[in-house]
């Protein structure tokens, strides 16, 4: 007997089987351990959505009961859809959806075109000390407080004192009552946000260009491209990705207004509700003024479910479109 035939003493033993479902069960353990220094490092932000989006969700229930704080949240008379309905038939649902969505369109529509305008001048400057100069002027306004713009607002526009009045009766004009005038006040907030907002949201696109290879303006230059050539075939085309995946976001908060701006340059001027007045407001003014915590949650309710729906939908036509350019 040679020793290529004796026999081999192991204590090998037969593999357990792996089945999907213990696979996938250790898969997912095993990357779990892996990234758990991402996973501290994510934990605060976890919280904070378990707090304060995912553990208010059972208040939702108020929408669809007749609430009194005796019986509490799950004690309170069941009613329905009635709040949806008075809201419907009231015309105030139609009224908020109405004035938040618009407002929200002219933010990102507006908003967007004038942040990749205004990035694609800073970057044809060439001289970088008024560059950023230029940068630091420009996102100034974002830091500054809606309280603050508020007064502004209010020093500009007031009918006594306001600058804008002053100077119409400088020039022989009659005062204007702005703040009795509801069809200026889109103008007017419009305005002001994109004052507010224009210079910050320009960071992304300016980042975005400085991302563009720069071999692609070196053979440009060698083919004779003009400046205006150069944004048009490369840096446009290039920003296409991050323009699509801001809006996502922003068609994701369309139905959420900018409450302390609107609160600050509004308030409780009722004269300017008609042209004035979004979700956020509403509520306020519900929760604060009349207790009307039935109406408030249902509002509330309608308009997440409103903008998840909306995301998903725009999300499905881009993925449609274009996959890549997809959020999920």
């Amino acid at each position: 007997m040679t020793a290529s035939t004796l026999p081999v003493a192991t204590d090998a033993r037969p593999e357990p089987e792996v089945t999907p479902a213990t696979s996938r069960r250790g898969g997912l353990g095993r990357r779990l351990w892996r990234s758990r220094a991402l996973l501290v490092m994510c934990l605060p932000a976890i919280i904070f959505f378990l707090v304060f989006s995912y553990g208010p969700l059972p208040g939702s229930w108020i929408a669809f009961t007749n609430y009194n704080f005796r019986d509490g949240i799950f004690g309170s008379e069941f009613v329905g859809l009635k709040n949806f309905e008075f809201l419907v038939k009231s015309g105030q649902l139609w009224l908020l959806t109405r004035n938040t969505l618009l407002y929200n369109l002219a933010f990102i529509v507006i908003g967007n075109v004038l942040q990749i305008a205004l990035a694609i001048m800073l970057n044809e400057v060439r001289q970088k000390y008024f560059k950023k100069v230029s940068q630091a002027v420009m996102f100034l306004p974002y830091f500054i407080s809606v309280v603050l713009i508020g007064v502004i607002a209010f020093n500009l526009l007031n009918f006594d004192t306001g600058a804008v009045n002053t100077l119409i009766e400088a020039t022989g004009g009659d005062p204007v009552k702005i703040y009795s005038t509801a069809g200026l006040w889109p103008f007017i907030i419009v305005l002001f946000h994109l004052w507010q907002s224009t210079g910050y949201g320009s960071i992304v696109y300016f980042a975005a260009i400085m991302g563009i290879d720069n071999t692609m303006f070196e053979a440009s230059a060698i083919d004779g491209a003009s400046a205006w050539q150069r944004i048009r075939y490369i840096i446009l085309p290039s920003l296409k990705p991050t323009f699509i995946i801001l809006l996502l976001f922003s068609l994701g908060g369309i139905m959420r207004g900018n409450f302390g701006l609107f609160w600050n340059l509004i308030g409780n001027n009722s004269a300017l509700f008609a042209s004035t007045d979004i979700i956020e407001t509403s509520v306020y003014r519900m929760i604060m003024s009349q207790n009307n915590f039935t109406a408030s949650t249902a509002v509330g309710l309608y308009q997440s479910l409103f903008g998840f729906a909306l995301v998903m939908v725009c999300n499905w036509i881009v993925r449609r479109i274009n996959s890549d350019y997809a959020l999920f």
